[in-house]
């Protein structure tokens, strides 16, 4: 967009004043109406000129909170802007362009700018709200602004700054913790067992280090091996999940290969993967999260790292489905030797597709299939273990969780 000088309504009326006043001046043989209309064409073209010749300039800072958005949250922009003008303006209006995958009104009043030809001028703060509508990444800006000369006659918009990334994310609903089952107890935040105290006769011994302290000394292993040994720490490993997205597009609408919020059953499917990401982190399992041909769609999250389970909704921010692999799979080939939880989340089955599930529960201590359609017939799948559930496209994430991972569905005592 590029600077435009138009006239204001008081522009406009100076205008036509000066033109009324010089025609009727020469009708009428009026000199004093004469040099009116002169003097009010030329107020006219010197405001023009002073528009035309002094361009503003300027910084602008846009600070998102969160730095990442969410489908369906609120982001709040903070936006400070310095403009650099040798001669004041009037006070004006401001805007900033969002794009189509935020939903906000983004303007409002900027006040007058004195002259930043002797000293820098101070910045100007304003703020506005965003709703994430579609997930993807995009552009904040740039920020045009609306000012007139200092007579007020004519109206300048010019941008400033340059436009700021965003991100929005998938949204991640907060979903119920698990039942107990034999990997709840084993999480990182509750399973760190340092073996390190005096008096303990069953903890594997080492040959002592230099940097080694004292107090870690085991003298009855020293004595047994007539060299001194010292304790060695034993952490109980953090138990392991997985989440597979299935990202065929035969299950999928093909607008979900396209771009970000083609398809709603897709849309609805990542904002499942990553909320159950969330709660696995929470809960204290290291999470693997792959598709259904076993390709790893980002870096295993440790336990109770719940930053870097968001981090992974953000990288999921234009995630799309992919063609179908020869295999047609609907688990990975791995997923036989996965022994902790294990959620699969899906579209529209076919028969075939159900029965080639049989085998992936077997060794799972809790297997979950959740499947984003209306029209799913699971009980194949639930007969062969997985606690299965269909979840209509838009639908209530936290209520399908619930469903498949309730104790009484579940069965699994502490």
């Amino acid at each position: 967009m590029k600077d435009r000088w138009p006239l204001t309504l008081r522009g406009t009326g100076a205008l036509a004043l000066a033109v009324i006043a010089l025609v009727v001046a020469q009708r009428a043989a009026i000199p004093e109406l004469m040099y009116f209309g002169v003097l009010m064409l030329v107020l006219v073209v010197c405001a023009a000129v002073s528009t035309l010749v002094v361009r503003a300039t300027g910084d602008v800072v846009r600070t998102v909170s969160p730095e990442v958005a969410e489908v369906g949250g609120i982001a709040e922009v903070q936006v400070s802007v310095r403009v650099r003008t040798p001669l004041p303006t009037l006070p004006g209006r401001w805007s900033d362009a969002v794009p189509a995958g935020l939903d906000g009104r983004a303007e409002g009043a900027f006040p007058a700018t004195a002259s930043t030809l002797r000293r820098a001028g101070s910045p100007v703060r304003v703020r506005y709200e965003a709703i994430g509508v579609v997930r993807g990444t995009y552009t904040l800006g740039p920020l045009r602004v609306s000012t007139t000369d200092p007579f007020g006659l004519i109206r300048r918009r010019f941008r400033v700054g340059l436009a700021t990334p965003v991100t929005v994310a998938p949204t991640i609903v907060e979903l119920g913790a698990l039942p107990q089952t034999p990997g709840e107890a084993g999480g990182t935040r509750q399973s760190a067992a340092l073996q390190l105290g005096q008096g303990a006769d069953n903890l594997v011994a080492r040959p002592y280090a230099p940097g080694d302290s004292m107090r870690r000394i085991h003298w009855r292993a020293t004595a047994h091996r007539d060299t001194l040994m010292v304790r060695q720490e034993e952490q109980e490993s953090s138990p392991a999940a997985t989440v597979v997205l299935d990202r065929a597009l035969s299950r999928w609408s093909p607008r979900a290969a396209d771009a970000p919020g083609g398809d709603p059953a897709f849309e609805t499917a990542v904002s499942a993967c990553v909320s159950a990401v969330a709660r696995l982190v929470h809960e204290g399992y290291t999470v693997d999260v792959v598709d259904s041909d076993g390709e790893l769609l980002a870096e295993p999250v440790e336990g109770g790292e719940d930053a870097e389970a968001r981090a992974v909704a953000a990288s999921f921010a234009t995630l799309r489905a992919r063609a179908d692999a020869s295999t047609r799979r609907v688990l990975p080939a791995s997923a036989a030797a996965m022994l902790g939880p294990l959620v699969v989340i899906t579209g529209r089955l076919q028969l075939d597709d159900v029965l080639a599930l049989r085998s992936g529960a077997q060794r799972s201590a809790l297997p979950v299939l959740i499947s984003v359609s209306d029209t799913a017939d699971l009980e194949a799948a639930r007969s062969a273990g997985w606690h299965a559930t269909a979840l209509p496209p838009g639908g209530d994430v936290a209520r399908a969780w619930d469903e498949t991972t309730r104790s009484e569905a579940v069965g699994v005592a502490g």
